[in-house]
């Protein structure tokens, strides 16, 4: 999924709206963060946010993964630079970024058993 960092709440409103024209609609709103995605293939999202609360740097991309605990692991012997270690979120995520071979922030995350999309 890519992320897209956006300068305001007003970039935020104007996504949301030009993605709606395409299909796209709201899943996640939490002021800093929109997520949206396609009603026919809801793993088809894309996310806008004006800041990262919890991390230093927006990623550029998030991939969910069934066990980030596991994936964190690998990643840690691969020797890959880890922008922000592993650790659960108040919305129901546990995340950490990895910077890629292209030096692209990824958010690779797992949903946590209920908590928000």
């Amino acid at each position: 999924m890519p992320d897209i960092h956006v300068e305001s709440g007003e970039a935020l409103t104007a996504n949301r709206e030009f993605y709606g024209l395409l299909g796209f609609e709201e899943v996640m709103d939490m002021g800093w963060v929109v997520t949206l995605a396609s009603p026919a293939n809801p793993s088809a999202q894309i996310s806008f946010l004006t800041e990262e609360r919890t991390a230093p740097v927006v990623p550029d991309l998030s991939v969910e993964v069934e066990d980030v605990d596991a994936v964190y692991a690998q990643v840690l012997a691969s020797g890959a630079e880890v922008v922000r270690e592993l650790r659960d979120e108040e919305w129901g995520v546990r995340r950490f970024f990895v910077r890629d071979p292209n030096g692209r922030v990824v958010n690779v995350l797992t949903h946590r058993s209920g908590g928000d999309r």
